[in-house]
């Protein structure tokens, strides 16, 4: 016999396979390695004297069989990192629970002080805010000078016809125009408390004022005064 006979290739796992099927893999890959061992002691036994075993193919066999061992033993490093990484961030997550953040975001809770949003204007301009419930109605609209930086704007819950609008979540949307008469959306923040932590959910979700917001949303903890 003068080549060694061809192996099946064994399924290579994905980024992110079950327990039970990296075990299965495992099992497959020593499995055929232990066949091809059988397989090459039986061929050198009785090989042709006149027509040897090919070196080279059997080379490329064992450099095959140690491609696939070493893929599957990074992804197993690979799979303990995740799982690291996501430990981690559960840890974090459940650090903001009680806190106050600033977090990006339009959707703020109206209570008994009002409800209170931050804008950070880049130029003088002129700001028209409009707010809505959680319907879609409108509450309020206004127009306001602006000035360059951060800025608190607090809504005390009072439509444009002086109605008293009831406790809830509401929506604000801001648009500025400059003296040159660009007229730019202005992304909001709001100032909330962290209620909850939702640890089912890649990555971990932080509920602020009937909200979900992923940690990367939170700009900065704020101590109440």
């Amino acid at each position: 016999m003068s080549s060694l006979l061809p192996l099946a290739s064994s399924p290579v796992p994905s980024s992110t396979p079950t327990v039970a099927a990296a075990a299965s893999d495992d099992q497959m890959i020593a499995s055929n390695f232990t066949t091809f061992l059988q397989l090459l002691t039986t061929q050198l036994k009785n090989q042709n004297p006149l027509d040897p075993l090919d070196t080279n193919q059997f080379t490329q066999q064992l450099v095959q069989f140690a491609q696939v061992e070493q893929q599957m033993k990074s992804n197993d490093q690979l799979k303990t990192l995740i799982a690291i990484e996501q430990s981690a961030q559960s840890t974090v997550a459940l650090t903001y629970v009680g806190q106050t953040v600033v977090v990006d975001g339009s959707t703020a809770q109206l209570g008994t002080t009002g409800a209170t949003w931050v804008l950070n204007v880049p130029k003088p301009s002129t700001a028209t805010i409009t707010i809505k419930d959680a319907s879609g109605q409108t509450a309020y609209t206004g127009n306001f000078a602006v000035n360059p930086g951060q800025q608190n704007f607090t809504w005390d819950g009072k439509g444009n016809d002086g109605k008293s609008w009831p406790a809830g979540n509401y929506t604000m949307t801001v648009t500025t125009t400059d003296a040159s008469g660009q007229v730019t959306a202005l992304p909001t923040e709001i100032e909330g408390r962290v209620d909850s932590v939702d640890l089912t959910k890649n990555p971990p979700v932080l509920s602020i004022n009937g909200q979900d917001y992923t940690m990367d949303k939170i700009k900065r903890v704020v101590v109440p005064t």
